[in-house]
């Protein structure tokens, strides 16, 4: 959305829309501005989530190859029997093996996975609600 259009809806001028955006981005809540592509469109039509039970030792090395996969959209430690979640986007279930045979498995901390594939997103979003936060 523009500066323009975001003054226009919240009812304030343009230059306080800006200045607001850009303390915003200088104090880290926003952390960055993206476009949303669609999965199919970009070869990634496959949603799926890896549950994963890793060793204590090699943990951390584990976690740093996994984030800086393309394919890794999330990864999360989770609370309960398994140690991490992880939501994964690949073209199809092949890739998806060849992702978990490559890339996550041979992992020396990754103990088992669990993997559940999503039949459709009913919602998907980054958009979050703010609550409580400074305004200014």
């Amino acid at each position: 959305m523009s500066n323009a259009d975001m003054a226009a809806r919240i009812g304030v001028s343009v230059s306080t829309a800006s200045e607001r955006v850009r303390k915003l981005v200088a104090n880290g809540v926003i952390r960055s501005f993206h476009g949303t592509l669609d999965p199919a469109a970009a070869g990634a039509k496959l949603c799926c989530f890896v549950l994963i039970d890793m060793e204590y030792y090699g943990e951390a090395a584990a976690c740093e190859a996994l984030v800086k996969r393309p394919e890794v959209m999330e990864l999360h430690h989770i609370s309960g029997a398994h140690s991490y979640l992880m939501k994964v986007r690949v073209a199809d279930t092949d890739a998806l093996q060849q992702f978990l045979q490559t890339e996550v498995k041979p992992l020396p901390a990754i103990k088992r996975t669990e993997t559940v594939i999503s039949l459709d997103a009913l919602k998907e979003s980054s958009v979050m609600k703010v609550t409580g936060a400074d305004r200014d």
